[in-house]
């Protein structure tokens, strides 16, 4: 075996190769397309489930593990009290549940006036829905500050009238020139500082747009001005990272429930929404599409890999002669396989690359479609490829289709001179 022999990218090799393929355009591309069409779909594929994945993920506008309590009506007797009774929280719950339930990260009271309400700045009105919060709730929903601050502890214990408002209700009651960070608004009459303006990070623009609509005030505040003493209307909570969420659910349940006399059986007096829960079983269906998509593509893959080594196959045979005429001329079997399997990988390499070039740009424009007509925020959102992943399929297939040369560079390197010299 001579060094001419060894070398990959000898020229003249590569001429032949050219020269071989420029010979069969149309069967070489037909073959060519198969693999394209392999590795197109299986870009496509995982681009649009993950497009599905960005839609889904984003209509979780919470953190996705956070969960949330609410008082109901008992439905059990206890204790001497009858059933219809309204579980009614208050501010000795929330110090017991910081106190008995370490594995919350995230603990935040919530209150609402109940319905909207006029919110009046100057001469300009409007109404609006106004919560009472701590500052642990921005932990909760993906809220940002783009102007003042957002309440802390020192606002909860001086019980501070202050309030943070979206920035529908900053354009609206002051204008989009005006900063209303220091400015005064009234709140049924009374009030409040505005420290903050806040925006909400979503891919969902309906809830984004509600947000913007919201005023947040201190949470004790709101209790002293609106003669709501000691109520707390729900919980939103967040547990440390690694903890599972459902334990930590039941366990402030039964905590709450105990605190306020009810029936340990009493399933309907406590109300409960775990998001971890219902984000598990999202992830499971994603799982189940990402599964789904690669065993389609995988096959068709296989196929079009398949389908390379039929028509080196055919070429073989097709070449029988000349291949006869090169082994009597002094070719050596490497020679020969090196040949068919360069063909080979030329053929796999060129199609499969420009399958994932294809595929890439398809998937490109869609998100760009998406963009530029303000599409995004549905159930479909910012479709992407993983490259590397994208890649190292395409270098999988290649190596596939080295492998599945390997039968045809085979045969013709058994081909015997004499008998090839014979054929027709």
């Amino acid at each position: 075996m001579n060094r001419k022999e060894l070398v990959m990218f000898d020229i003249d090799k590569w001429q032949e190769i050219y020269s071989t393929i420029r010979k069969n355009k149309l069967r070489t591309i037909l073959t060519g397309l198969g693999v394209a069409w392999g590795i197109g779909m299986l870009v496509i594929l995982l681009g649009s489930g993950r497009g599905f994945e960005n839609g889904i993920e984003g209509q979780f506008d919470v953190a996705k593990n956070a969960i949330f309590v609410w008082g109901q009506r008992t439905s059990m007797a206890y204790k001497g009290l009858q059933p219809g009774r309204f579980v009614q929280f208050n501010n000795d719950d929330v110090d017991a549940i910081r106190n008995n339930i370490p594995e919350l990260a995230v603990v935040a009271p919530r209150l609402n006036l109940g319905g909207s309400f006029a919110v009046v700045y100057e001469q300009k009105s409007a109404s609006y829905e106004v919560y009472g919060d701590y500052p642990d709730f921005f932990k909760v929903r993906p809220y940002s500050m783009i102007q003042g601050r957002y309440i802390n502890e020192k606002d909860i214990q001086d019980r501070r009238k202050v309030a943070v408002i979206g920035t529908t209700v900053k354009d609206v009651l002051f204008g989009k020139d005006e900063n209303p960070v220091g400015k005064y608004i009234k709140i049924r009459g009374i009030p409040f500082l505005v420290i903050g303006v806040y925006t909400m990070r979503s891919t969902q623009a309906e809830e984004v747009m509600q947000a913007s609509k919201e005023i947040f005030v201190c949470n004790t505040a709101l209790q002293q001005t609106f003669n709501l003493v000691n109520k707390i209307g729900w919980f939103a909570f967040v547990p440390k990272q690694g903890v599972p969420a459902a334990g930590v659910e039941q366990k402030i349940k039964r905590l709450l429930a105990s605190r306020h006399r009810i029936h340990p059986d009493d399933i309907r007096a406590i109300g409960s929404a775990n998001v971890e829960e219902e984000y598990m079983q999202v992830q499971g269906l994603f799982m189940i599409i990402r599964s789904f998509s690669w065993f389609v593509s995988i096959f068709t893959i296989i196929a079009g890999v398949i389908g390379v080594g039929n028509i080196m196959l055919i070429v073989v045979k097709e070449r029988t002669k000349e291949i006869g005429i090169r082994k009597a001329l002094g070719a050596t079997p490497w020679s020969i396989i090196s040949m068919i399997l360069q063909e080979t990988i030329v053929i796999t390499t060129v199609a499969g690359y420009m399958g994932l070039l294809a595929s890439t740009g398809i998937i490109a424009g869609i998100n760009y479609l998406l963009k530029k007509n303000n599409a995004e925020g549905g159930f479909f959102a910012n479709p992407e490829v993983d490259l590397t992943m994208a890649l190292t399929a395409t270098a999988v297939l290649i190596i596939g289709g080295a492998l599945i040369g390997m039968v045809p560079a085979t045969k013709a390197a058994a081909v015997d001179p004499v008998v090839a010299l014979r054929d027709e």
